[in-house]
């Protein structure tokens, strides 16, 4: 439990400073055309980004204490994710691009800084 404990505490910060959208905007996001346009599938229907979307709101509906060792692994996945994709970003119109859009079902809204 104390390795548990340290690895939430270890991911915490990055994951508040990476995961810029509130539960409800996050959720809201996921329902539009946009959130699923974007992403790979793996020839499943739903994109890894958008199900990574789906699981970031189910972390967000609980509380520090609540999240599980499958949680924190989740979040420090974000994490990575954000940190990669952010640095990648479009010269123009960032704000109508697919790099957005992939980021937001990841939690993150760019234009949020």
């Amino acid at each position: 439990m104390a390795e548990y404990a340290k690895g939430l505490d270890d991911v915490w910060d990055d994951w508040s400073e990476a995961v810029n959208m509130t539960r409800s905007e996050l959720q809201k996001w996921l329902d539009t055309e946009e959130s699923t346009s974007v992403g790979d599938t793996g020839g499943e229907g739903e994109s890894t980004g958008h199900k990574s979307g789906r699981r970031i709101v189910d972390i967000l509906d609980k509380k520090k204490g609540e999240l599980t060792e499958s949680d924190v692994e989740w979040m420090r996945k974000v994490v990575g994710y954000v940190h990669r994709h952010r640095a990648q970003g479009p010269a123009h119109d960032v704000e109508h691009s697919k790099w957005r859009y992939s980021l937001m079902n990841w939690g993150n809204d760019p234009l949020k800084d």
